[in-house]
């Protein structure tokens, strides 16, 4: 098994940008973990709402978390903009594997990466469902090239 290494900004077809707070840092004097996966969900969520295909309150399909997993490369503090890289790396009957790059600003490899994983259920029910084909349509140009 190799070590997972940086990624170059071109591995990610959508970005967003992601302002540091002062409360993000740890008292090591930087951007504690579960703020990493904080920017994960950020970046998921805003490009869903974007493209129009979650609605947070109303949606009769939604997207539960079911894993993730984060690799450090570099650190991030306050101050600093992170650029959160989006991609998909898998589509399933009822479930999107997303990978997210992070980056500081004006840097070329990701600080970290990582994977979170959506499994599409009934919102009543909690059952998995189909993913819908808004959903499908909207994920497509981030899909990854097998390899």
């Amino acid at each position: 098994m190799s070590r997972p290494q940086p990624e170059p900004r071109r591995a990610y077809p959508y970005f967003l940008p992601i302002t540091t707070r002062w409360m993000d840092n740890d008292v090591y004097g930087h951007v504690n973990n579960v703020v990493y996966y904080s920017y994960f969900d950020t970046v998921v969520n805003r490009y869903l709402v974007e493209r129009g295909v979650l609605d947070i309150h109303e949606g009769q399909t939604i997207g539960l978390v079911v894993e993730t997993q984060c690799n450090y490369f570099s650190s991030i503090a306050f101050p600093q903009m992170v650029h959160a890289g989006l991609r998909v790396a898998q589509l399933g009957r009822s479930s999107v594997r997303y990978e997210v790059g992070l980056f500081a600003d004006g840097e070329p490899l990701t600080a970290a990466k990582g994977h979170f994983v959506h499994v599409y259920v009934d919102r009543g029910s909690r059952r998995p469902a189909a993913l819908p084909q808004a959903l499908v349509a909207a994920l497509e140009p981030l899909r990854r090239a097998p390899g």
